[in-house]
């Protein structure tokens, strides 16, 4: 039996459990705010063009029209000012799409409070006990937050959102071998990020390292915190920041 046929195997008798990570998607799915001086992007959006009618009497089928950072999505390099010279979307190498992942967890910490930071500390504490992480693989930093991902006010908070550190955001750009960080907040960084320094440190730091971000995923709390294989799969639109996806995990039970 070849190494294909051993995993469609254990796909079918149910000893690798596939996750859905992803957010579905609606006119109610939560998107980022900006000042008003800033841009805005859509919310989703879906507009009929047939419905077995007279438009089209034997097929159903939509238009529809989103940013491309909504939902459940994909940060490419060229999403941030320091990444402007890396990969868009459409470039990321597929092999790329398909890594390992840890999950860090800290939702208890987060719901103690919204305002929680990952530290160098902590994952280094994770380290100790789990082994060192992966690498070419995914961070997945669980919060919680996915809890509150169908109420679009509760889950922007007011701003207060967990995230990471500077120092952390700094330490998994350039010194750890992770080639991406997945969340389960509306974006990377924390909902104060915008008053950090440098503003936003996921998104400059690891955007600018080649590296790639994961955002309003869900279900991590059925993810081993080690083990799991992640298959992300975004639109690969051509010059794209980034792009809705559906992030999926392979677990073996």
């Amino acid at each position: 039996m070849t190494v294909l046929q051993e995993f469609v195997a254990a796909l079918s008798s149910g000893r690798i459990q596939v996750v859905d990570l992803t957010a579905p998607l609606s006119d109610q799915t939560p998107i980022l705010g900006l000042p008003e001086q800033f841009g805005q992007t859509w919310p989703f959006r879906l507009s009929e063009i047939s419905r077995y009618d007279d438009r089209g009497p034997a097929w159903y089928w939509n238009n529809f029209s989103t940013g491309e950072h909504t939902g459940t999505h994909f940060d490419a390099p060229v999403h941030w000012v320091t990444g402007q010279q890396g990969a868009d979307v459409s470039q990321v190498p597929v092999n790329q799409l398909i890594a390992p992942a840890v999950v860090i967890d800290h939702a208890a910490d987060a719901a103690a409070d919204p305002d929680f930071l990952l530290e160098v500390a902590h994952i280094k504490a994770w380290e100790a006990e789990h082994g060192a992480l992966p690498t070419g693989g995914w961070l997945l930093y669980r919060t919680g937050w996915d809890a509150y991902g169908d109420d679009p006010e509760r889950y922007a908070n007011a701003g207060r959102t967990p995230g990471i550190s500077v120092e952390c955001a700094r330490w998994l750009a350039e010194e750890s071998p992770i080639q991406g960080v997945g969340v389960e907040t509306v974006g990377t960084d924390a909902g104060a990020a915008h008053s950090f320094d440098p503003p936003f440190p996921c998104h400059s730091f690891l955007l600018g390292q080649e590296k790639y971000g994961l955002t309003q995923l869900r279900n991590l709390a059925q993810l081993p915190a080690t083990g799991a294989v992640v298959i992300a799969g975004p639109l690969p639109i051509v010059s794209g920041s980034g792009s809705p996806c559906r992030v999926l995990a392979l677990v073996e039970r």
